[in-house]
């Protein structure tokens, strides 16, 4: 069998006698959009930041594609396909797509000069492969979007040849008409093979997007489950007590709610 993407195995994080992940483990295939939910100070942000590679963990191991890594940092997640966009989206909002597609990465001639038209062209080629409506590439982002400003963050991602996505809180601060073009992006990227960790605290971008649901409570994992498997008042039930229903059966999909 082809190995996950990405596996995290019994992952601690200690912050002195504060447990903040205490043995999680969890996986993430090809073409697979799991969300990591839980409340805040659950340990989710935490645990995904330890995979970006701006955290270390106390303990545990992570495997990329069935072998072992470490990922010291955000650039050596990078080495291995792992891309973050985080909930402020981290774009300069005075420079235009094109720069922030390429901010820290910058294409260069030969010389060692910055190639100014490779890089529009390339962006310009990025953007269109997810919104083929993008026409604003040589305005700041500042005035952009919010829509807009996500497709950029990513296409920065994926320009680099993502294979492991991690989405923290996508669709926050977004109007409808945003919110259902970003989720037609996660969509997209599922089908072209790219697995995304969703952290989010929407449930219904949750059941919409999803395949599987991870809940943490208090450092722990408490629940990983099919999304037909379970409805949003199993997902609150672990959010909140950190346990299923007491009379809880795996639902199927004809009884979601």
């Amino acid at each position: 069998m082809t190995p996950p993407l990405v596996e995290m195995i019994g992952i601690e994080k200690h912050f002195g006698g504060i447990h903040a992940v205490n043995g999680v483990s969890l996986s993430l295939h090809p073409g697979e959009v799991v969300g990591v939910l839980g409340h805040n100070g659950a340990g989710k942000s935490c645990l995904m930041r330890i995979l970006s590679g701006a955290m270390s963990p106390s303990a545990g191991e992570i495997r990329v594609g069935g072998k072992s890594a470490s990922l010291g940092s955000p650039q050596d997640a990078r080495s291995h396909g792992i891309e973050t966009i985080y909930q402020t989206l981290a774009l300069a909002d005075h420079l235009d797509a094109a720069a922030n597609l390429f901010l820290g990465r910058e294409l260069r001639t030969r010389w060692g000069n910055l190639d100014d038209k490779l890089m529009l062209a390339e962006a310009r080629k990025v953007l269109a492969r997810l919104n083929p409506n993008f026409r604003n590439l040589g305005d700041p982002v500042s005035r952009l979007s919010g829509g807009q400003r996500q497709v950029i963050a990513i296409a920065r991602a994926i320009y680099f040849n993502v294979k492991c996505l991690i989405m923290d809180e996508p669709t926050a601060a977004l109007g409808p008409a945003e919110t259902a073009m970003v989720g037609q992006l996660i969509k997209q990227l599922r089908q072209e093979g790219v697995g995304i960790f969703l952290i989010s605290h929407d449930m219904h971008d949750v059941f919409d997007l999803c395949d599987r649901v991870v809940v943490m409570n208090r450092g722990h994992n408490v629940g990983s489950y099919r999304i037909d498997e379970v409805t949003k008042d199993d997902v609150l039930s672990l959010i909140i007590k950190g346990a299923l229903p007491d009379d809880w059966a795996p639902r199927n999909t004809e009884r979601l709610q």
